[in-house]
C-alpha cells in the first residue's frame, strides 16, 4: 500500500495538494508523511506567525518611507511656497495701489471727479430719471444698484461664514444634544431672567421700532433712510425682544428656517428686479415699471421694493450675527 501512496504524492496532484496545504518540497522530504503531528504543527504556526510579524514590519518600513517626504518635508515646503506667494501678492497690491495713487489728480483740480458730470446729473435730473424724491436713494438703487446689490451679499456671505464658524451641533448627535442642553442652561448666567421691567418695556417699545423700521424702509425714496438703516431698526428691535423674552418667545415666529426664507428671497428679489432693468436699460427698451408721480409713496419704480428687500436682508444678517455670537445656534 505504500507504493500507491508514494506514486499519488510523486504525481502532479500529489505536488499540487502539497503545496495547497503549504507544504514545501524541502519539509516534505525530510517528513516523507502527509500528517504533521502537534508539534509539527506547533512549529508551522509559529512560523507562519514569524514571517506574517516580518512582513507587516516590512510594510510599516515601507509606509514610513513613502510617508517621510510629505510629512516631514512635504508640509514644511508647502508652507514656505505658500508664505513667499502671499509676500509676492501683497507686494503686487502695494505696488499697484502706490500706482493708481501717483496718478490721482492733483487735490483741487477744477476736473476732478468730483466737479465731473455725474454728480451733477445726479442733482438736476435724479428725480425725472428715478422718481425718487430722496437723491441718495436714488443713486444707490438705481445708478448704482449693482453695486448695492454686491453689498447685500456682502452681508449674507458674511453672515453664512459666522454661521459656518460658530454654530454648535458639529459631531456626533448625541454630543448635539448635549452641547445645546449645555448652552441652554448657561443661556441666562448673565443677564436676569424674567425680569418684569425689562419685559414690560419691551412690550411697548418693540412694537414701536418695529413701526419705525418699517416706515424708515418703505419712506426711503422720499426722505433720510431706506433699506439698510430701516433694517438695521427692525434688527435692534429684535435683539431687545430676544433679550427681554428669550429664546423660546422669538423662536415661535423667528427661527432658522424664517432667517434662510427672508434673506434669500430678498436677495432673489433684488437680483430679480434689477435683472429686468439691466436689460431693459442696456437694450434700449422701454420699461413697463412706472416712476410714479415724485413725493408719493408708490413711486421710484423697483426703488420701493428694493428698499423692502435690502431693509430684510440687513436685519435678519444683523440678528443672525448676534444670536451666533451669543449661542452659537438659531
Amino acid at each position: 500500500m505504500s507504493k500507491p501512496r508514494e506514486n499519488y504524492n510523486e504525481s502532479v496532484w500529489g505536488k499540487f495538494n502539497r503545496w495547497l496545504h503549504g507544504l514545501s518540497p524541502i519539509e516534505y522530504k525530510s517528513s516523507r508523511q502527509w500528517h504533521y503531528t502537534d508539534e509539527e504543527l506547533r512549529e508551522k504556526f509559529e512560523a507562519d506567525i514569524a514571517r506574517a510579524h516580518a512582513a507587516q514590519q516590512k510594510e510599516k518600513r515601507l509606509y514610513a518611507k513613502y510617508r517621510y517626504w510629505p510629512d516631514k518635508k512635504g508640509v514644511p515646503l508647502y508652507e514656505k511656497i505658500y508664505r513667499v506667494i502671499a509676500v509676492l501678492v501683497c507686494i503686487a497690491v502695494i505696488i499697484s495701489l502706490l500706482i493708481m495713487v501717483a496718478h490721482l489728480p492733483i487735490v483741487g483740480q477744477y476736473d476732478n471727479p468730483v466737479n465731473n458730470e455725474v454728480s451733477q446729473r445726479y442733482i438736476e435730473q435724479g428725480i425725472q430719471e428715478t422718481g425718487a424724491v430722496n437723491i441718495v436713494s436714488g443713486m444707490i438703487l438705481d445708478y448704482r444698484a449693482f453695486d448695492t446689490f454686491g453689498e447685500s451679499h456682502v452681508l449674507f456671505i458674511a453672515a453664512s461664514v459666522v454661521f459656518i464658524i460658530l454654530r454648535l451641533g458639529i459631531g456626533k448627535e448625541k454630543e448635539i444634544e448635549e452641547e445645546k442642553a449645555r448652552e441652554a442652561e448657561n443661556d441666562r448666567n448673565f443677564e436676569p431672567a424674567n425680569d418684569s421691567i425689562l419685559q414690560m418695556i419691551t412690550r411697548i417699545l418693540v412694537p414701536i421700532i418695529f413701526i419705525f423700521g418699517v416706515y424708515v424702509i418703505l419712506f426711503g425714496h422720499l426722505g433720510p433712510g431706506g433699506g439698510f438703516s430701516g433694517g438695521a431698526i427692525i434688527g435692534a428691535g429684535l435683539i431687545l425682544y430676544l433679550e427681554a423674552f428669550g429664546f423660546e418667545k422669538i423662536e415661535k415666529f423667528f427661527t432658522l428656517k424664517t432667517y434662510r426664507a427672508i434673506s434669500i428671497t430678498g436677495l432673489l428679489c433684488y437680483a430679480i428686479s434689477k435683472a429686468y432693468s439691466f436689460y431693459t436699460g442696456a437694450n434700449g427698451i422701454h420699461s413697463i415699471i412706472p416712476l410714479g408721480t415724485p413725493g408719493h409713496i408708490l413711486s421710484s419704480g423697483l426703488i420701493l421694493v428694493l428698499n423692502i428687500c435690502v431693509g430684510a436682508v440687513v436685519a435678519c444678517t444683523m440678528y443672525g450675527f448676534y444670536v451666533l455670537f451669543r449661542k452659537g445656534d438659531f
